[in-house]
């Protein structure tokens, strides 16, 4: 086979961008779902600290 073959880039190019700059950086990382047992663990604790302030400014 003689001629040019077409070689691929070893860095992954996000062809959303449009910017020759923007297209050069890498794709943007996707950020997972933070599951919800976290906002329960967050209520509760915050819950709790309120709860305590208050009871300890009534005493």
């Amino acid at each position: 086979m003689t001629g040019r073959h077409r070689t691929s880039r070893l860095v992954l190019t996000n062809e959303a961008a449009r910017h020759p700059f923007r297209r050069s950086l890498p794709p943007p990382v996707v950020v997972r779902a933070r599951s919800d047992d976290q906002d329960w663990k967050l209520f509760l604790l915050s819950f709790a600290a309120f709860f305590t302030c208050f009871y300890t400014f009534l005493l």
